[in-house]
């Protein structure tokens, strides 16, 4: 191999080098709050805290408490086996939903959401890391770190994306409020669920929760 060939095989290898050596972000604190961020740059971050992107923009999501967990995991159990024999699947929090626009590349898609509960029916919306593209129900058991602006950000994302329908439960007030895209592609406020009633899914005939039931698990 000649001089030139050395040099720039030495050259090419310092820059593979100086790539491969690029810092690993491990913390939300060593990202620019600031910034705007995509898909990829979410795959590379090796943070230990929950994180969504809404437009771009980065959402601490916080720890769950005991409550959440057991009305999440009675909601969660109820879909689950309420489905096993349908062509719908339910799938539970930590569970990445992309909502792309024109683009389904990681580069291009700027909001990525990870809903306590979703139920899908299209299976080629599914792969390995989750779904992409809106499901068919969305469940969020509101914690009280949720503030208007995320879910008032939440909601017009589920809208503008076609879920067709999106379930709010208050453990605090323990009520269930359905909201049902029209075929306008708006959503229409169902009824209010409270104690002393079963809330019912206008897409999943048959199926029933009771709410005295699933509030019951609350200490």
């Amino acid at each position: 191999m000649n001089d030139d060939k050395v040099k720039g095989a030495k050259r090419a290898k310092k820059t593979k080098s100086y790539i491969q050596k690029e810092p690993v972000v491990r913390k939300v604190s060593d990202i620019d709050i600031s910034g705007t961020y995509s898909y990829a740059n979410y795959l590379k971050w090796e943070i230990a805290e929950r994180l969504e992107l809404i437009k771009g923009k980065i959402f601490e999501m916080s720890a769950p408490s005991v409550n959440h967990q057991r009305l999440l995991g009675e909601i969660y159990t109820d879909l689950h086996t309420f489905l096993k024999s349908k062509s719908c699947e339910a799938f539970v929090a930590p569970f990445d939903v992309r909502f792309p626009d024109q683009s389904k590349k990681d580069k291009d898609v700027y909001t990525v959401l990870q809903p306590d509960i979703c139920v899908i029916c299209d299976e080629t919306k599914l792969d390995k890391r989750g779904c992409i593209g809106a499901p068919d129900i969305v469940v969020e058991v509101l914690s009280p770190s949720n503030n208007r602006t995320e879910l008032k950000n939440k909601y017009d994302i589920y809208e503008a994306y076609g879920v067709r329908e999106y379930w709010v439960i208050h453990p605090k007030k323990r009520t269930f409020l359905k909201y049902v895209l029209n075929s306008e592609g708006v959503f229409v406020v169902g009824e209010l669920y409270e104690g002393g009633s079963d809330f019912v899914s206008d897409i999943l005939p048959g199926f029933r929760l009771n709410i005295d039931e699933v509030f019951g698990l609350m200490k």
